[in-house]
């Protein structure tokens, strides 16, 4: 078992920046793979990124490249999500994930943090 807890966020105006972090405890953090996700209202849980155990390989939607970064301090069992050139619809509830392989798909994920809420005001 892994508990996940996130936190940084916020409403900010497009075009700004915001840093999740989500803190980890339990089994060994470096262990898994972390992974963010974010739901909007209405709509279903979607990919926004994922990191390697060690850190060396990331992934990232389509729709965030070049915008966001992943990154983890496996020292601190922490993940963080740097969210820049943000826009209107990057307005969510954005939450961790943490498993043993890097998966798209929001069912691929075993544990959960509890959200956080991102606004981004045009």
């Amino acid at each position: 078992q892994v508990q996940l807890v996130e936190s940084g966020g916020g409403l900010v105006q497009a075009g700004g920046s915001l840093r999740l972090s989500c803190a980890a405890s339990g089994r060994p953090f470096s262990n898994y793979v972390m992974g963010w996700f974010r739901q909007a209202p209405g709509k279903e849980r979607e990919f926004v990124a994922a990191i390697t155990q060690t850190g060396y390989s990331t992934n990232y939607a389509d729709s965030v490249k070049g915008r966001f970064t992943i990154s983890r301090d496996n020292a601190k069992n922490t993940v963080y999500l740097q969210m820049n050139s943000l826009k209107p619809e990057d307005t969510a509830v954005y939450y961790c994930a943490a498993d043993s392989a890097i998966t798209t798909r929001a069912m691929g994920w075993n544990y959960w943090g509890q959200g956080t809420q991102v606004t981004v005001s045009s």
